[in-house]
């Protein structure tokens, strides 16, 4: 059977894949899916910054040995018609490629605590 294909119409986006060592666990022992876990930045040399709460992690991009592709499952409306050489089935369903991933973060060093400096006036 084939598998209907598309790319999208805007072209599709190049993602990165974060990679962290350890676990992350929320403080209320909540699901961590779809939340706001920290802040992503770079420096001027291109090094990945995450934070997360009160702590900071330095990591790495490195390129991934093989790319991968997301992709949504569409239902369509219309059915498309596969050639009678493979079935005579008809396909009611296409995948849309939503991104590439061809680089990922590493974070593999433990992460510091980031600690506010104080003046005494005294």
């Amino acid at each position: 059977m084939q598998i209907p294909i598309k790319i999208s119409n805007d072209g599709s986006e190049e993602w990165m894949m974060l990679e962290l060592q350890g676990d992350l666990e929320s403080r209320t022992q909540t699901k961590m899916s779809n939340k706001f876990i920290g802040d992503l930045h770079f420096t001027k040399q291109g090094v990945p910054v995450l934070i997360i709460g009160h702590h900071i992690l330095h990591g790495k991009v490195m390129d991934m040995d093989k790319p991968f592709v997301i992709m949504n499952k569409i239902q369509t409306d219309t059915c498309m018609e596969v050639p009678e050489s493979d079935t005579d089935e008809e396909l009611d369903v296409l995948y849309n490629i939503k991104a590439v991933v061809k680089k990922k973060l590493i974070f593999k060093n433990r992460p510091k605590p980031i600690i506010a400096s104080s003046v005494n006036n005294v």
